[in-house]
């Protein structure tokens, strides 16, 4: 039992919040599978226009990201993220409409993920720095392992799920599955009442900026994240490469038929619900800095494991190297996600949080932007084994920033809770 001093877990709204953040990723899930396979399929295109996708989606992150750090912090953090779960379910019901009227292209469904990209940073920003007010900081870590928990459980059935819808209904009507998701989430936190600070009066636009740079020194000097912060671009690089050429080996390469490929991605989420479970015992072990450099060494396994998919198989064979693949990748994602975000929101005062988020969020997806096209046309003109080959090479050098700093000693995550 907790002491006195202790406050319980889960706390009182945390099971909303936690029911409203698994169902919308669920069809966060169903959404993924479901544009790459309107790009590669039902728009023809190659995996340069994969990666365009990529980009598309991250492209708020590099242009607004500081920005809607900064606005976030100014204001009470419910009402935003339920305007941008209700944004982000007419954006995606578009699609399908687009569709119905022959007006789908990919330059117009790239100008939806960016709108739909910039309701989700600023989602982003409020949810995850709505957290700390919802959850005792000493259970950071639990919570965000619970939370990792439902996102790998999605993660494991939303790809099957649109896998079948996919061939039921098409791949952009599959995205509707996601709007409604979107619809229950802002349900959810609506009934919340949680109480929230009194926003602070209304500030000039140079103080805007003065709060932008503020958030920026924060992460990169003042705070003790920059080690961090870095290796995580670093890995977003690699990661970048391997979400824009993956869907092209699955579904041209392999041949493998959009419900295999949902298979194969829904064992990543098998591995990504192990990663959670394991993430609060083990991480006591392991301590918190080496959780995550154990992470970032397992998900460079997977990708290496995806990298020889079809050398050998075929047709389910090479949906069962993929996804062993995808297990290892899931399993390291999940186990050093938690420690990552408990160590960020642990060292970060509350009137910082969203620009904090923000700002990583920013560059990490800056990176993404910059690199998934890149990532396309290494596929294009070199191979796409050979390019997930770099992308080993890439998370390698992430993983080895780490061991080589003084953040392989941190440890957060403090001894058993009883």
């Amino acid at each position: 039992m907790p002491s006195p001093a202790e406050p319980a877990f889960p706390p009182d709204g945390f099971q909303r919040f936690w029911a409203g953040e698994a169902v919308s990723s669920f069809g966060t899930y169903v959404t993924l599978l479901a544009l790459q396979t309107i790009v590669v399929l039902t728009l023809q295109g190659t995996a340069q226009d994969v990666g365009w996708l990529n980009s598309a989606r991250w492209l708020p992150y590099l242009v607004l990201g500081l920005i809607v750090g900064a606005l976030v912090d100014r204001r009470p953090r419910r009402p935003v993220m339920i305007a941008t779960d209700l944004i982000r379910a007419v954006l995606l019901a578009a699609i399908p409409a687009a569709w119905a009227w022959g007006l789908l292209t990919l330059p117009l469904l790239l100008l939806i993920v960016v709108g739909y990209g910039t309701a989700s940073l600023t989602n982003d920003a409020a949810s995850m720095s709505f957290l700390p007010r919802l959850v005792p900081r000493q259970h950071l870590q639990r919570a965000h392992a619970r939370l990792d928990g439902a996102d790998a459980v999605a993660q494991t059935t939303g790809p099957v799920l649109a896998g079948v819808l996919i061939k039921l209904v098409g791949a952009p009507f599959a995205v509707l599955a996601d709007a409604l998701s979107y619809v229950f989430s802002a349900a959810m936190v609506l009934t919340l009442r949680t109480p929230e600070p009194t926003p602070a009066p209304g500030r000039s636009r140079s103080s805007l900026r003065q709060e932008i740079l503020d958030g920026c020194r924060w992460v990169y000097s003042a705070s003790g994240l920059a080690t961090l912060a870095i290796a995580t671009h670093v890995w977003f690089a690699a990661n970048a490469i391997v979400g824009t050429v993956v869907a092209p080996l699955a579904l041209t390469a392999l041949k493998l038929s959009p419900l295999q490929f949902g298979v194969a991605i829904a064992v990543g989420g098998v591995g990504a619900v192990a990663g959670a479970a394991c993430s609060t015992p083990l991480g006591r072990r392991l301590g918190t800095g080496w959780a995550v450099i154990a992470a970032f060494g397992i998900s460079t396994i997977g990708v290496a494991v995806m990298a020889v998919a079809g050398l050998g198989t075929a047709g389910w064979a090479s949906v069962v190297v993929l996804g062993v693949g995808q297990l290892c990748f899931g399993f390291g994602l999940t186990f050093s996600n938690s420690h990552e975000m408990s160590f960020r929101q642990t060292l970060t005062p509350d009137e910082l949080q969203a620009r904090t988020n923000t700002t990583m969020r920013a560059a990490n997806r800056a990176v993404v932007v910059v690199v998934a096209p890149l990532g396309g046309l290494l596929a294009v003109q070199a191979g796409l084994r050979p390019a997930l080959l770099v992308a080993v090479g890439i998370f390698v050098v992430a993983a080895l920033i780490l061991v080589a700093s003084p953040f392989r000693t941190v440890d957060l995550t403090g001894p058993p809770h009883h």
